[in-house]
């Protein structure tokens, strides 16, 4: 009887949730995704999963969570580039933080996706394939107006312009960026200049490999990050936008052992999103709700 379940998960004051190391039928995970829209859940992660078989057809309404943060980490789906736009489908409008992290596709067909009107926060990091040109596939045109903060961290960025020329595309207006701990390239000479996002006001390019300032960066930022590269002199004014923090530590021209510390493989260094999470769940008490949600089917 769905009902008693009903009843268990209207009485939870769970805000977060996580959810992981199995493999799931697309079906059953919609089950958990309905009985969950009863819940006072804020923020789901999904980590280690594998989502088999076709997603049932979307709901005349969403009927899942009304999540305001939702995290994927290594979560494959059968229905490739498309799963985003069918899990956005279930779940209520209002979605503010989304990450996506060791993604098995972010190529996203934008037809099947709908706008995120509430989404400031887009996450990407750990996705070392994903390069410039997969940022351009992934940022579909005018479906994130409210986007304020991109993290693209060791998400395979190549150069700042081709970055730019994303986010152009994407016709997005982020306040802050952070292309940190990604093997960034000088943009060749010649290249088409980029015109950055206006509202662009803080830029994080630390754990770069940079060995000079690249050109081509917006003209004015509030706070420029460049710590941790190659730099073996300081930059000088004309290689600089007008910024008013800029950050040089850990570069060789201030710290001549600063190379040493820089030989380890790049990580993003973020705390997953589920490690700050209140309520974590293992195999066992994943399955345990995948079962009972199996009502919801």
């Amino acid at each position: 009887d769905p009902g008693q379940y009903l009843d268990t998960i209207k009485a939870l004051r769970v805000r977060r949730l996580k959810l992981g190391a199995a493999q799931v039928p697309a079906q059953l995970l919609v089950a958990v995704l309905r009985a969950l829209g009863y819940s006072r859940l804020k923020e789901l992660t999904l980590e280690d999963l594998e989502v088999t078989g076709p997603t049932p057809p979307a709901p005349l309404e969403a009927t899942g969570p009304a999540l305001t943060t939702l995290s994927l980490r290594n979560v494959s789906w059968a229905t490739g580039g498309a799963w985003l736009g069918e899990l956005q489908q279930w779940l209520k409008p209002g979605l503010r933080a989304l990450n996506i992290a060791q993604a098995h596709s972010l190529a996203f067909p934008c037809a099947g996706l709908s706008t995120f009107e509430a989404l400031t926060t887009l996450d990407l990091s750990d996705n070392p394939s994903l390069g410039d040109s997969g940022l351009m596939a992934a940022l579909c045109p005018n479906k994130f107006p409210a986007l304020q903060y991109l993290a693209l961290r060791n998400a395979g960025m190549e150069t700042p312009s081709g970055v730019c020329a994303a986010l152009a595309a994407a016709r997005v207006q982020p306040q802050s960026l952070d292309l940190s701990h990604n093997s960034l390239r000088v943009t060749a000479p010649g290249a088409t200049r980029c015109v950055w996002p206006s509202a662009l006001s803080s830029l994080n390019l630390s754990f770069a490999g940079l060995e000079q300032v690249p050109k081509g960066l917006p003209p004015k930022l509030s706070v420029l990050d460049l710590s941790c590269n190659k730099l073996s002199r300081e930059p000088r004014r004309d290689e600089l936008p007008e910024v008013n923090v800029l950050t040089l530590d850990g570069n060789p021209f201030l710290d001549p052992g600063a190379l040493q510390h820089q030989d380890d493989p790049m990580i993003s260094g973020v705390v997953p999103a589920c490690a700050r999470s209140a309520l974590t769940m293992g195999v066992s008490g994943t399955l345990a709700l995948l079962q009972g949600a199996r009502g919801f089917a």
